[in-house]
C-alpha cells in the first residue's frame, strides 16, 4: 500500500503581516544608527517577507517596502531630534541624510521583493487585477447621439451644488 504525504505549506503571512513584518523589524534596527546595518536588516526582512507571503498577496508586498523604510525613517528621525534647538531643520536634515545614504538598500530591497514576487506569481495577480478592472468598468455606449435622443436624467449626488442651466437654450429676442 502507497501513502501519500501531503506537503505542508508550511507558514505563510497575509500581506498585512508580512508588511508588519518588514516595518518591525527595520524600525527596530534604526536603534543601531548604523546605515549598513539598517540597509542590511531591510533586504534581509524583505526578502523574509516575499518568501513568506501567500502568492494571492504578492501584488500589495511588492509596493510596500519604500513606504515602509520611509516611515521607519520617519519615526526614527523625528525621535532622535528631541532635544534639538530647531526641531524642524534637525529632522528635515536627519531624514535627507538617513535616506540619502540608505537608498542602494532601499532599491535593492525593493528590486529584490519585486524579482523573487515576479517568479512566485506576480504577473498572474497582475492579470487578475485587469481583469477585475475591466469587469467594474461600465460598457461604453458606443452609438452616436442624435438631436433627438432622449438624453437620461442622472441625479447628482447629496451635498453637491454646482450651477446648472437645465432645459433647452432660450431664444434671444432682438
Amino acid at each position: 500500500m502507497v501513502t501519500q504525504e501531503r506537503a505542508r505549506p508550511g507558514v505563510r503571512l497575509t500581506a498585512r503581516g508580512a508588511i508588519a513584518l518588514i516595518f518591525v523589524i527595520t524600525l527596530a534596527s534604526e536603534v543601531t544608527g548604523s546605515t549598513f546595518i539598517v540597509g542590511l536588516v531591510f533586504t534581509v526582512a524583505c526578502l523574509a517577507a516575499v518568501l513568506l507571503v501567500q502568492p494571492r498577496d504578492l501584488l500589495s508586498l511588492v509596493v510596500a517596502p519604500p513606504l515602509i523604510f520611509f516611515v521607519a525613517t520617519l519615526i526614527s528621525a523625528v525621535i532622535g531630534v528631541f532635544g534639538a534647538p530647531s526641531l524642524i531643520q534637525a529632522l528635515g536634515l536627519g531624514m535627507f541624510t538617513n535616506l540619502s545614504a540608505a537608498a542602494p538598500w532601499l532599491f535593492g530591497g525593493s528590486a529584490l521583493v519585486l524579482a523573487i514576487a515576479w517568479f512566485r506569481g506576480l504577473p498572474a495577480n497582475i492579470g487578475e487585477l485587469r481583469a477585475d478592472l475591466r469587469a467594474s468598468r461600465p460598457a461604453a455606449d458606443t452609438r452616436r447621439r442624435q438631436p433627438g435622443d432622449e438624453q437620461h436624467f442622472v441625479p447628482e449626488p447629496e451635498g453637491y451644488f454646482e450651477p446648472r442651466t437645465y432645459g433647452s437654450a432660450r431664444e434671444q429676442k432682438d
